[in-house]
């Protein structure tokens, strides 16, 4: 501990904060965010940490790192409890229970920028306008969503470039998943009303959507417009009939259940969603940072990161009732704009479903541990091969890909306490080398990375493997030299003289001898499908790159050629390949192009 940590007085600061709710933040010595709580008396909530004595080791050793306590008050406890949530989402700070789901999100995006908007399937940024509706659990759930979509409304699925450029319908006409609004198979106005059919649905009100067919369908037949009315019938049948499929739930409606369950300091957290009487899925999370926690305080951590970007349902059946479950049922009542319950004792069917949940959470702990003791054991066997003191409890494995030395990617993998962790996976655009030049690739990715770890005081690996000989472990040991990382072990992956898989060569820093390991073993099997994965990865993103170099034209970086002006030109020499073998006078035969153009065009693209 430093000496500026050590005369820190936490009961001294604690004593100067407002007596009002807020929000409260523990920082150490270097400004790293600790820890993010909230109080509905910020004095007494930040005093209790300092004023006594806690059992919880890891409560103890957050507090002993305490160096400046940062606050930001609230109106009310409620939205402190909203801060609270979306700070730990976003700044994810070392000692609060987290969600480990670092992938987006999936979304239903319906455009609104056409007459004829999509509907199709979403994961990232919601920037485009038009209207989002989820998130869902999971991508089936999304696509299954989707497939009613385009059934009962044939909604179109493909994208405006095409939508623009088409003389006559598609496949999706012909199988009727579509009503071809391409080819003015539809009216502006009939469309519209699909749309707007499609919104309910997605809203979740199918009840209504069947009420506006039911009367849409009389109000047709009265008027005599039977094919009108025999359209609005079939929809309506179609939607009966899936929604019949899919109905899970004796009372319907929308629903989560939320199953929490703990054994031997881990944690497992399922979650089922049904929406409109329809089972989407569940979803199975591991909640870091819980260990000394009760269930409730588990069970509040979830609820808040969980309901952070989703709208609550009516109806929460929950295996544990959270810590502050009637702030907790206010606030999300607030947010959703109507009445939200949270139910830890229901009865008849929702209480089968729960059971059904829970003996799910069971089930996927029991699996976990498994996997973890699996785990245990083989660093346990990397260990001894390797005759280190204690095994590696985290391992970085690095390759590098690229075709002819062209568009360069480096991979980082890693491996850990809990196996293959592929939420800290990376890659790396290497630039700046000379072509083809391996060792200067993996030099740059090993610098890159390890002085930002250094920078951001990172979690640092106990082995770095590369895949590569010698000559890949010398420039690992001399970036490592330059950062003064020299504690770290490195070890290199080269392929024996058969290159068959399992006979690799394992190559230590000069002048440890090299290790051939049993084929057959543990720790071989583990180093195997470390560098496999940190290959699949590497080939994976340099794949990515290469595609999206060859979709791009070189005609978008010539100044002074927009969109219409390089449609003009492929469409007068037929391509880019005609284009290339065009001359300045044959260009300037183009509307708009003159000759200082037309020498700039012939300059980018040979």
């Amino acid at each position: 501990m430093s000496r500026g940590e050590a005369q820190f007085d936490g009961s001294k600061a604690a004593r100067q904060l407002s007596t009002e709710p807020g929000v409260y933040l523990f920082r150490d010595a270097k400004g790293k965010l600790l820890y993010v709580g909230k109080a509905r008396n910020l004095r007494k909530r930040v005093s209790s940490y300092f004023d006594r004595r806690h059992e919880d080791r890891r409560l103890v050793r957050m507090v002993r790192q305490v160096h400046k306590i940062d606050t930001h008050l609230t109106r009310t406890e409620g939205e402190a409890l909203l801060l609270e949530n979306e700070w730990i989402k976003s700044l994810k700070p070392r000692f609060n229970i987290k969600l480990r789901d670092d992938k987006s999100y999936p979304w239903i995006h319906l455009t609104g920028d056409h007459d004829f908007p999509r509907a199709h399937f979403h994961r990232g940024a919601r920037n485009q306008g038009g209207e989002y509706f989820g998130p869902y659990p999971n991508a089936g759930a999304t696509r299954d969503t989707l497939k009613i979509i385009h059934r009962v409304f044939k909604l179109r699925m493909c994208q405006d470039s095409i939508f623009d450029n088409r003389s006559r319908p598609c496949l999706q006409y012909q199988i009727k998943r579509c009503t071809a609004p391409c080819v003015d198979y539809i009216s502006r106005q009939k469309y519209a009303e699909d749309v707007a059919h499609a919104q309910l649905l997605l809203s979740g009100r199918s009840s209504k959507v069947r009420e506006l067919l039911m009367r849409k369908m009389r109000q047709a037949s009265k008027a005599l417009e039977f094919e009108q009315a025999a359209v609005l019938r079939d929809q309506l049948q179609t939607l009966t009939q899936v929604h019949a499929q899919q109905f899970v739930t004796a009372d319907g409606g929308d629903m989560d259940y939320i199953a929490l369950a703990q054994q031997h300091g881990s944690t497992v957290v399922q979650i089922l969603t049904i929406r409109d009487g329809r089972n989407l899925g569940n979803q199975t999370y591991h909640p870091d940072n819980t260990a000394g926690n009760q269930p409730g305080d588990i069970m509040a951590a979830v609820i808040g990161q969980y309901y952070h970007v989703r709208k609550a349902p009516r109806a929460i059946i929950l295996s544990h009732l959270p810590s502050e479950a009637e702030l907790w049922q206010q606030v999300l009542t607030e947010r959703a704009g109507r009445k939200v319950k949270l139910i830890d004792k229901p009865r008849g069917t929702r209480l089968q479903w729960l059971k059904q949940v829970i003996h799910n959470a069971q089930e996927s702990i029991h699996l976990s541990l498994a996997e973890q003791a699996g785990v245990t054991e083989r660093l346990a066997a990397l260990g001894k091969v390797l005759g280190l003191d204690e095994p590696p409890r985290r391992i970085e494995c690095f390759d590098i890909s690229h075709t002819s030395g062209e568009l360069t990617v480096a991979s980082c993998v890693v491996y850990d306490h809990t196996g293959i962790n592929n939420s800290l996976y990376r890659r790396f655009n290497i630039q700046d080398i000379a072509q083809g030049d391996d060792y200067a690739a993996m030099r740059q990715v090993l610098l890159r990375r390890y002085k930002r770890q250094q920078a951001e005081g990172a979690r640092l690996p106990d082995l770095i493997v590369v895949d590569g000989g010698l000559g890949q472990v010398r420039q690992a040991l001399e970036v490592l030299s330059e950062l003064e990382l020299q504690h770290l072990l490195v070890l290199g992956v080269a392929k024996g003289r058969t290159r068959r898989s399992g006979f690799e060569r394992w190559i230590l820093p000069p002048p440890q001898p090299e290790i051939k390991p049993e084929p057959t073993s543990v720790a071989a099997h583990l180093i195997q499908q470390i560098r496999d994965e940190a290959h699949r990865f590497a080939i994976t993103g340099h794949r990515q790159r290469r595609s999206k170099a060859r979709k791009t034209s070189a005609l978008e970086d010539i100044p002074g050629i927009g969109p219409k002006r390089r449609r003009d030109l492929l469409q007068h020499f037929g391509g880019l390949q005609g284009l290339r073998q065009a001359g300045v006078s044959e260009l300037m035969q183009v509307r708009g192009i003159s000759e200082e153009l037309a020498e700039r065009i012939v300059c980018a693209i040979r």
